[in-house]
Order: C-alpha cells, then sequence, then structure tokens
C-alpha cells in the first residue's frame, strides 16, 4: 500500500485528502506543522508528499527543500497545494523541488488524480522534472502535442524529432504554460546529473527547440523569452 505523507494545517482539508486518498487504497499520515513534516520525512520513507504552501512551524517551500535535502525521501514526487493563483507562488513552489501544484480551492478528484499520476512515476529521478516528461500526462496546446509515453511531439499533426533534453524541456514549460523559469531553475531541472553546464546552456537548447517547432523561431509562439528573468510557455488562453 503507498504512504502518503499530507501536509496541511487546515483539518478539514487534511481529513478530506486523506480520506479520498484512502478510498484509493492510499495510507495516509497526516501532518499540519512544518517543523514536524521536516522531522517525519527524514525518518519515514513515503511514497508521495501532499505539501501546503502556507504553514506554521516551517512553511512548504522550506518543507520541500529539507525533504529534497533528506536521504530517505530526496526522490519523493511532491505534489504542493497553493492558496492562491499568484504566479509567484506557482514558480518559488517548483523551483524548490516540488513536481506539481494544485491552487486551492481544487477538486477532490483533480487531486487525486494528481496524486495516481505522481505515483505512476519511478523513484530515483532526481526530484523536479528531469525525467518527469516519461510519465507525466499528455499535452495539447495550440496545435502543440506533446505524448510522454511514446515520447512523441507533434506540431499541427507533423510529427518532430527531438533529443530527450528538448523533449524534457519542452514538456515542462508546456505542462505549465505562463509560469516563468529562470535559468538556474531549468538547469537545475533538465541537467540533473550534469553539472558541468551553464545559463547559457539553456539559451543553447531553447534555440534547437525553437527551430524544430516554432514556424518563424525568431517570431516563436510556443517558448517565450521573458527578458530579465528566463523562459516561458504561452499561456493557454
Amino acid at each position: 500500500m503507498p504512504r502518503a505523507l499530507v501536509v496541511e494545517d487546515e483539518a478539514n482539508i487534511r481529513d478530506l485528502v486523506c480520506l479520498h486518498l484512502g478510498f484509493e487504497g492510499i495510507e495516509c499520515v497526516p501532518i499540519g506543522d512544518g517543523r514536524d513534516a521536516i522531522a517525519v520525512a527524514a525518518r519515514e520513507p513515503v511514497d508521495i508528499v501532499v505539501l501546503d504552501l502556507m504553514l506554521p512551524g516551517a512553511d512548504g517551500i522550506a518543507v520541500c527543500r529539507a525533504i529534497r535535502r533528506s536521504p530517505v525521501n530526496s526522490d519523493v514526487p511532491i505534489l504542493m497545494l497553493t492558496a492562491r493563483s499568484d504566479e509567484s507562488d506557482t514558480v518559488l513552489g517548483l523551483e524548490s523541488g516540488a513536481d506539481d501544484y494544485v491552487t486551492k480551492p481544487f477538486g477532490i478528484r483533480e487531486l487525486v488524480a494528481r496524486v495516481r499520476a505522481l505515483l505512476r512515476r519511478p523513484r530515483g529521478s532526481g526530484g523536479g522534472a528531469g525525467r518527469a516528461e516519461e510519465f507525466g500526462r499528455p499535452v495539447a496546446i495550440r496545435g502543440l502535442e506533446i505524448d510522454p509515453a511514446r515520447r512523441r511531439v507533434r506540431v499541427d499533426g507533423r510529427e518532430v524529432e527531438v533529443t530527450a533534453q528538448e523533449f524534457a524541456l519542452l514538456y515542462l514549460l508546456a505542462s505549465h504554460p505562463g509560469i516563468v523559469y529562470s535559468r538556474e531553475a531549468l538547469l537545475s531541472r533538465i541537467w540533473t546529473d550534469d553539472t558541468h553546464v551553464t545559463p547559457r546552456s539553456v539559451d543553447t537548447l531553447v534555440k534547437r527547440l525553437r527551430h524544430k517547432i516554432e514556424a518563424d523561431p525568431a517570431r516563436p509562439a510556443y517558448v517565450l523569452t521573458v527578458w530579465g528573468a528566463g523562459y516561458k510557455f504561452a499561456d493557454a488562453g
């Protein structure tokens, strides 16, 4: 039976999440304090963490970073709950090592589906999205189709061959349209096993990817530059 560490200070939300995860055959370890969550994650192996951003004791960002440094659960998938749709909250969560996020108020069916999807990913991917593209949800947006199970990319029905790093970058950005990722964040999530890279490597990878998927690479419609900040995928709307 998979074990989920559910870190949420609002008892009614925590109980609701645990109830429905229990229906899915997932055992819950409920925690209401950030410091307690760090202590539990440091000694008890779990299969997934559902982590609220706003917590007493230590906030979700601190808990997420502590878990990523822990030898016991460093590679555990983390689903972060954000109280607002503020882009900065989402970016902080993803850059601290979260794999996915749900904005409150959320539908319980959506949350359960996200948990199940994260549980299907193999452990040992180093946290974050470095290998998440292999096992995440398909993405279809603005004529671009990304199929993680087949590692296939199509643009307006035309299949495009991409490298593993190009696929990882495209999937990460397209899975979170409108969210800006700094070059440093992309380095840590795409090049998880290579320390001999620089922010210029991100620029080179984006340039290569644009030449493959953009009708006009000089005027990209998908992967956009946010000057002084990094890159994002075009907003879904």
